[in-house]
């Protein structure tokens, strides 16, 4: 990944409501990701709540290890970033009666998630990345006069 790394100059100390207050956030905000993407991907009242119940109980059950996961491959983020801009456009088609078959949305999703899996398993092999705290620079090659 590019840019720089960050390093913190201050500890703050968590409250617990503070730390409640961010995860009530968290869930209300993933919660309405689940309604929207449900809301794209099918008519059928009962799935749309299906899908976000089992979505709140995935994200409470294995948060730690998804959170974990992503941190150590963030090229997830911008798939789970580009799936939501494809489930949004799809909608807005939608609202303009232009109708996108939901077997092109799934298969472009499978393939972006077949593509994400080989990208981890390539960079798995490569070992970890190499983070210079110095940028690197060439010396120039010296003049004889």
């Amino acid at each position: 990944m590019e840019g720089e790394e960050g390093h913190a100059s201050t500890r703050v100390k968590a409250s617990f409501a503070g730390v409640l207050v961010q995860i009530i956030l968290l869930d209300i905000v993933f919660s309405l990701d689940s309604v929207i993407t449900a809301v794209g991907m099918t008519n059928r009242l009962g799935i749309m709540i299906t899908a976000v119940m089992i979505a709140v109980l995935f994200m409470m059950v294995f948060s730690g290890a998804l959170s974990a996961f992503v941190n150590r491959h963030p090229t997830v983020k911008m798939l789970a970033l580009s799936f939501l801009l494809l489930i949004g456009m799809m909608l807005m088609m939608e609202g303009l009666h232009q109708h996108i078959s939901k077997g092109y949305i799934y298969f472009a999703m499978a393939f972006a998630v077949f593509v994400e899996l080989l990208n981890v398993r390539l960079r798995r092999r490569q070992g970890a990345p190499v983070h210079l705290h110095q940028p690197y620079v060439a010396e120039a090659p010296e003049r004889h006069a």
